[in-house]
């Protein structure tokens, strides 16, 4: 559960309640996916919710407890940057981030929010960009070759590259 809203509209008898709910639904090793429902009642909402996301279900692509590599993810106003962390890191995300990653298998992973900070468009974001991850077998495959020069190639531009930490 990500997040649970009441809207009211006022009309001529009083106020009319109606409800929203977020959630990211997951199996906490490789599938994940959010969802969105809105109803008169919260079980109802959330019901929507649920079935919303299990329409959205993807596989995480993982490289270990981490994303294979780097992205920058957007969704409407909201960047995300999406980065592989050490083993043992742990996830250093927001809460509703750290639900989408968490659910989905990821434990070690560095993020930062950038523009919006609307938490519905980051995580959205978060999930389009682990979209478009691909993991070093599918890269070779679409490059036909063998995956071990996929990840000598990445060895080689890591030994030549400086990292700037802020």
């Amino acid at each position: 559960m990500i997040y649970i809203g009441r809207i009211s509209k006022v009309v001529k008898g009083g106020k009319r309640f109606r409800f929203t709910a977020w959630v990211v639904v997951g199996d906490g090793e490789t599938v994940v996916g959010y969802g969105h429902g809105k109803a008169k009642e919260v079980p109802s909402a959330i019901k929507k919710a649920v079935q919303d996301a299990r329409r959205r279900l993807m596989k995480v692509p993982r490289v270990g407890t981490t994303v294979p590599h780097r992205i920058i993810s957007k969704y409407k106003s909201s960047y995300i940057l999406i980065q592989p962390a050490a083993p043992g890191t742990g996830v250093i995300a927001n809460d509703k981030l750290r639900a989408v990653f968490e659910l989905g298998g990821i434990s070690d992973v560095l993020t930062k929010c950038f523009g919006s900070n609307n938490v519905f468009n980051n995580v959205i974001a978060t999930y389009n960009g682990l979209l478009r991850i691909r993991t070093p077998e599918e890269i070779a495959e679409l490059r036909g070759k063998p995956v071990e020069d996929i990840l000598k190639n990445r060895r080689k531009a890591k030994e030549t590259t400086t990292s700037v930490t802020d």
